[in-house]
């Protein structure tokens, strides 16, 4: 039974209390307490029920604790304070939770019913093939795959879509540009180092007239489909995407090549697309450009402002408004997604509403289909702007995991001065990379922050390092006691071991937080949290030095930590070591 299972449970009985005592159709507002030592469920809107009908709130709440049903969950409750209602979880309702877990792969996660199972496409990472990835796809690939691993580990069916940058006017001139360079160099020593490449491309381009009108040559021919410039583009897309997946790889990210499919695989669509919604009456004239007006045609005839949807510029060009409105029919029509996540930092948001509205008017999406912008903030340097390089340009992902893993393993080598240096590297990119994307995925997403190397790395507070720490430490324990009785009772005698498994009974409630406010936050914060029990109950409750039957219990209490530490990191696409 969840923790959100028993809160309902518990509202219901206190409900039904209260009604027993005169006041039916009276909300309960029962709660996990935030102080433990006042017990794990507070019912507090007694307060304002006494407060309504003049009487002491004391008084109500212990006509109401006189008439409760605590049922198998609730060992006891009390009143406390002017009129508070605090109950206590039972340990025989404990244990058979922690027994549930240890016997589930999904540690008693209340998984979605096959009736509830969504479709879900999510569209993350989406980098421009033209350039390397750099900080500002951080979050976006990070945050995204944290999603697509938590929708997939409720039971949802999960889509990833790469809507990377592989087509536009800046491939011809890059496709111009490696055209005269191919009788110098191969392709992929020429894109070694794709900013390198861009630069030069757009230097040619801005200094030289021919150059530039051989650019503008090589968009037309690439639109056109003629086979020398198509092959030229296939190799630079396929040179770039190998740079993105070796990121990927670095990351812990699952995207694959499978799940790309970028701007170019809709350029057919575009056309059409505009032609559809001049037929339907959506798409006008305005300034020679077809556009769509959001604010509706009255606003438009009577000269008051209009929000203009772009589709075709008078050129003829079309946008990647165009492009998106594309991608999303053929993520509701073809991959039949009942729900559509893009994953896009917040600048976006006003995009993202317009081309929410158009499709829904064009369509293109009923409305049985979610569509969610879940958004992210900036990352800032110590200057408080975008982070960047001391020259000014972006910080390159491939540069940010190199200097993660350094740092790291100057963490690593002052601990254990004495671990073998393959250890002591293996370990240091795992603590790097993992401290990076817990860092980030710890915020909440909907706010800049601080890029901060020695608060990320640090082995204290609410960081990776700390949390798979208390992973690597729970599992020595585990190594050093050999074999054990793991059917032995557990037994919850002692104050920390009852916070530890309080804490480990609510996994299954910060998974499914973050799967319903697709913010992996909740699940950082729950993994802190745990941790810190779990290291509080090394510190006070001795393991392996106890008498067997105590041993055996705190034993399990151990293994269903690690296993639920492991499972949520992974969740957030994290790693862990069987020693730091």
């Amino acid at each position: 039974m969840s923790t959100k299972t028993v809160l309902q449970s518990l509202e219901t009985r206190v409900e039904n209390a209260l009604a027993a005592s005169g006041y039916p159709g009276v909300r309960a507002n029962v709660h996990r307490s935030s102080h433990p030592e006042h017990g794990d469920y507070q019912a507090d809107g007694l307060m304002a029920v006494a407060k309504a009908n003049g009487i002491p709130p004391r008084q109500l709440a212990e006509a109401v604790l006189r008439r409760l049903d605590l049922g198998d969950e609730i060992s006891h409750a009390e009143v406390a304070g002017p009129g508070f209602l605090n109950m206590i979880v039972s340990p025989d309702s404990l244990v058979r939770r922690i027994r549930a877990a240890l016997r589930d792969p999904y540690l008693a996660l209340p998984r979605v019913n096959d009736d509830a199972v969504e479709r879900v496409v999510i569209d993350y990472s989406s980098p421009n093939l033209a350039k390397e990835m750099h900080v500002g796809h951080l979050r976006s690939t990070i945050i995204g795959d944290a999603l697509t691993r938590i929708l997939r580990f409720v039971g949802h069916t999960v889509i990833a879509q790469n809507h990377v940058g592989d087509w536009g006017t800046q491939f011809g001139m890059l496709s111009a540009h490696m055209s005269t360079c191919f009788r110098d160099e191969r392709s992929d020593v020429l894109l070694r180092d794709l900013e390198v490449f861009y630069r030069n491309a757009k230097a040619r381009f801005d200094t030289d007239a021919r150059f530039a009108e051989s650019a503008r040559d090589y968009v037309v021919r690439l639109q056109q489909g003629d086979p020398v410039v198509r092959s030229i583009w296939k190799q630079f897309r396929e040179i770039s995407l190998s740079h993105c997946e070796e990121i990927y790889r670095e990351l812990g990210v699952a995207l694959t090549t499978e799940d790309v499919r970028g701007e170019s695989a809709y350029n057919d669509d575009l056309p059409l697309i505009v032609s559809d919604l001049q037929k339907k009456g959506l798409a006008v004239a305005s300034d020679g450009a077809q556009v769509v007006f959001l604010d509706g045609d009255d606003a438009r005839k009577t000269g008051n402002h209009c929000t203009a949807y772009i589709l075709q510029k008078r050129d003829g060009g079309y946008l990647y408004s165009t492009t998106d409105l594309a991608a999303i029919r053929y993520r509701v029509r073809e991959l039949e997604a009942n729900r559509v996540i893009y994953v896009v930092d917040a600048r976006q948001s006003s995009h993202f509403t317009d081309l929410f509205s158009v499709a829904r008017r064009a369509g293109y999406v009923t409305s049985d289909v979610q569509l969610d912008h879940v958004s992210f903030g900036v990352v800032l340097g110590e200057n408080g702007r975008p982070l960047k390089t001391r020259n000014g340009g972006n910080v390159k992902l491939s540069d940010l995991i190199s200097e993660a893993t350094r740092r790291a393993y100057d963490v690593v080598a002052s601990k254990n001065p004495g671990m073998k240096e393959h250890e002591r590297n293996d370990i240091a990119r795992t603590i790097g990379i993992g401290a990076v994307k817990y860092f980030d995925l710890a915020r909440n997403r909907s706010t800049d922050y601080v890029f901060d190397w020695e608060s990320m790395l640090s082995f204290d507070g609410n960081t990776g390092p700390y949390v798979q720490y208390a992973y690597s430490r729970t599992r020595s324990i585990l190594r050093r006691a050999g074999a054990w009785d793991d059917t032995a009772p557990v037994r919850l005698s002692q104050r920390l071991e009852r916070r530890l498994a309080l804490n480990l009974v609510r996994f299954g409630d910060a998974v499914l937080a973050v799967a319903r406010d697709s913010s992996p936050n909740h699940l950082c914060t729950y993994l802190y949290e745990l941790a810190g029990s779990l290291m509080r109950f090394h510190e006070a409750c001795p393991v392996l030095t106890s008498d067997e039957e105590v041993r055996d219990s705190r034993l399990t209490l151990c293994l269903l930590s690690a296993q639920t530490l492991q499972q949520g990191l992974n969740l957030l696409g994290i790693d862990v070591r069987e020693r730091i």
